[in-house]
């Protein structure tokens, strides 16, 4: 049975964290579960863990060996990653980094719609990102 671990993280918009999870783990909104109140993740044999989250997704979604990917809504308000010792070899730092660029994109984004403004953004051969921001008046 592999161990989970908790990853603090900044994610604090539900959307944004949605939109960048789709994007980085290349899932569909409807494989990717929502509950208002946290629910237990499953283990690769489909056993139920005490670990709970309100975002998950499942391990049928994640790998045929892998155990769910969960984020749990904190005392903070920020989303923690619950990802098991063994997923963390795909979706571990680098994964968490990528998530990370992602939901910036998806929340910055989202506040400057709501503005007027436009929001693209560029890849960088060295894997980052550009974001730019027309229409100031």
């Amino acid at each position: 049975m592999s161990r989970y671990c908790t990853v603090k993280t900044q994610f604090a918009d539900l959307n944004a964290l949605l939109a960048a999870l789709a994007e980085t783990g290349h899932w569909t909104m409807a494989q990717i579960e929502q509950h208002t109140t946290p629910q237990h993740l499953c283990g690769y044999k489909g056993d139920k863990r005490p670990e709970k989250a309100h975002v998950i997704i499942r391990r049928k979604h994640v790998g045929s060996a892998s155990n769910d990917l969960g984020f749990v809504k904190g005392d903070s308000g920020n989303y923690e990653a619950i990802v098991s010792d063994y997923d963390s070899r795909k979706y571990g730092k680098d994964w968490i980094g990528q998530l990370t660029g992602n939901y910036a994109y998806h929340k910055v984004r989202k506040e400057q719609e709501a503005r007027g403004r436009n929001v693209s953004r560029e890849r960088c051969p060295n894997g980052r990102q550009r974001v730019i921001v027309t229409g100031y008046r």
